[in-house]
């Protein structure tokens, strides 16, 4: 994405989505993100890491090891009931605003050439 502002702003309710698919590791959630974006989400383990440690400290999130059937234990993350909830509120919050955006850019929508 271009928009880094954007993507900013995004990043911690695509995060807890992700996450409330079903636990999963660094490496499903980069996946997961690239995939689900068709490529326009592309995570580096310097950008994740932060995300899921802050996510953590703000007990959203919680982490728990699992072993691997090829190589060392994985640690997963889930959500928590306070990320339960405040993934609930952000959702909301994003409908408003995606509601608001389709009515401005809708079938209709052209630019003013004048801007």
């Amino acid at each position: 994405m271009k928009s880094k502002r954007l993507l900013a702003a995004a990043l911690e309710p695509v995060m807890l989505s992700l996450i409330a698919e079903g636990p999963k590791y660094g490496y499903e959630i980069i996946q997961r993100a690239r995939k689900i974006s068709n490529g326009q989400i592309q995570w580096s383990n310097s950008q994740l890491y932060p995300l899921l440690h802050q996510l953590e400290n703000d007990k959203l999130v919680e982490a728990f090891w699992r072993p691997s059937d090829n190589g060392p234990d994985r640690k997963y993350y889930r959500l928590t009931a306070r990320g339960r909830k405040a993934l609930s509120e952000t959702r909301s919050e994003w409908q408003i605003m995606t509601a608001v955006f389709a009515r401005l850019w809708g079938p209709d929508f052209t630019l003013d050439p004048s801007l």
